[in-house]
């Protein structure tokens, strides 16, 4: 039975942060509304429907399951209430020439194997490497991602002082793989996460090997019927404890009463609020929302930050099947190094760009017609780019070529549906910060409390949620988010 609503919250955005808080404050007796500015739920994580073909707009890699499995038990349920979840085997092919991939086995024995083929020795480096990802992963994702690093204090009291070495926040992370590997193959392996989700290696804390525990031990998995189905979970949650949603309801207006908000205006109406939390673009609710004087962060602050890559993508339908294709496949065929060098510090469209494949209906029978292939091409690049129709056909061009030399069959002349999406539809459909696709880089310094605060300094009742505050880019992190958003909420009503 629902509780009685008491105070009202109004949340701005429903991407997996925006969801998750809402559930959790709506379960706690609050009043939730929800406004969303596209037309359907989900953030990055919409849906594209064409031609027969279903595509993920954005997240495309289930890591951490048991983040996801976590938040669905505070609600008395579990993840198969709601979708297949199907572990990969293999997890992902890496591939760095025609004849040139590895394939990533579910079987970590396996895994271990095949890094001691590679190079000698790799083998039980590769389980002590785990090993020390694994720690992390249990102290990380239990403990430090959970508070809202408002202060260092927060880590004192969780006696995580004494773990802080071993969790190497100020390590490098490229420092640290090197330590175990030489093996140019097998540290591309290794860093792919760093380069498609943060920044370059060397600049991002050892800490996030916990993302290789997760991707290499637990595992990858798959949604059976796309992302849109984890979506469908997080609304059917909200909805079944009494969450408000209004869709094409771009909030327009922050209204203040001395330097507590009254009311959110949208659609031309005002809505009272006793807290609202900012689940959109952190930068776009201050600039664009907020007068200057109640701005935490000025346009400085955001310009000399460090943001994860923005990207080209291209949804391709395929009126055939295409053999060589495995779910996930990297292709390292170029020079890492250089293509992150081009993201992070040049800022310019890459020269050989390195880009990922994913071919869901390999494991999906309902993500495309019968006989046919779903395709999603990601090429991560630099934020801020001007992408013209000239430089997105020009990129096409290049990753279709490797991609049909590597697979030895025509692709172009079979396909029947193509969509292209980067940097200035990042920028009008989600208001994101210079077209950032991520959010903000786990970078040494943008790390925990080094990242903008999850609790504005100058509005009493406004909270950010998502992946420009902590903890980070990526789907559990801004699951955790969204929980960590919620019960700061919940401290603040009872002041």
């Amino acid at each position: 039975m629902l509780q009685k609503k008491t105070k009202t919250v109004v949340i701005i955005g429903s991407g997996f942060s925006g969801l998750s808080a809402s559930a959790v404050l709506a379960a706690q007796g609050e009043n939730v509304r929800v406004f969303e500015k596209n037309e359907a739920v989900g953030g990055r994580a919409r849906k594209l429907e064409s031609n027969g073909f279903l595509f993920d707009m954005g997240p495309s890699w289930y890591w951490m399951p048991d983040v996801f499995e976590k938040y669905y038990n505070l609600f008395e349920h579990t993840t198969s209430d709601f979708y297949d979840l199907k572990k990969l085997d293999p997890g992902f092919k890496v591939i760095f020439g025609k004849d040139d991939y590895v394939d990533i086995p579910e079987n970590f024995e396996l895994l271990c194997q095949l890094f001691e083929n590679i190079e000698k020795g790799a083998g039980s480096k590769l389980k002590q490497f785990i090993d020390d990802g694994e720690y992390k992963y249990k102290v990380g994702m239990n403990d430090l991602v959970y508070q809202p690093s408002h202060s260092i204090t927060e880590f004192f009291s969780l006696s995580l002082l004494k773990d802080v070495t071993k969790l190497q926040l100020f390590s490098s992370f490229s420092k640290h793989v090197r330590k175990y590997f030489k093996n140019p193959r097998l540290i591309s392996i290794i860093e792919f996460p760093v380069l498609f989700l943060g920044a370059m290696p060397k600049d991002t804390p050892a800490l996030y090997s916990l993302m290789n525990y997760s991707g290499m031990k637990q595992g990858t998995f798959y949604p059976i019927g796309g992302f849109t189905k984890v979506v469908d979970a997080f609304k059917k949650i909200a909805d079944n404890n009494g969450v408000t949603f209004q869709t094409s309801a771009n909030v327009e207006k922050i209204e203040l009463n001395s330097n507590t908000i009254s009311h959110i205006h949208a659609k031309g109406a005002a809505f009272k609020t006793d807290a609202v939390i900012g689940a959109a673009d952190y930068h776009h609710i201050e600039k664009a929302l907020l007068p200057e004087k109640y701005r935490s962060y000025d346009e400085s602050y955001w310009d000399k930050k460090t943001f994860a890559p923005s990207c080209l993508i291209f949804y391709l339908g395929i009126n055939k099947k295409v053999n060589k294709l495995k779910h996930h496949n990297l292709f390292f065929d170029e020079d890492l190094d250089a293509h992150a060098q081009e993201i992070y510090k040049d800022k310019k469209w890459p020269t050989s760009p390195l880009f990922y494949v994913c071919c869901p209906s390999k494991t999906d029978a309902t993500v495309a017609p019968v006989g046919s292939e779903n395709l999603f091409l990601l090429m991560p690049i630099a934020t801020g780019l001007e992408d013209s129709e000239k430089e997105r056909e020009y990129y096409f061009d290049v990753l279709l070529s490797r991609l049909e030399k590597y697979v030895g069959e025509d692709i172009r002349s079979n396909i029947v549906y193509k969509k292209s999406y980067s940097v200035s539809d990042f920028k009008s459909d989600y208001n994101s910060y210079k077209g950032n696709a991520y959010g903000l880089a786990n970078t040494l310094f943008q790390t925990a409390i080094y990242k903008p605060k999850m609790k504005s300094k100058k509005v009493n009742n406004l909270f950010f949620a998502g992946q420009l505050t902590v903890p980070g880019p990526g789907v559990p992190p801004s699951i955790i988010s969204g929980q960590v958003a919620a019960k700061e909420v919940l401290k603040y009503f009872k002041q």
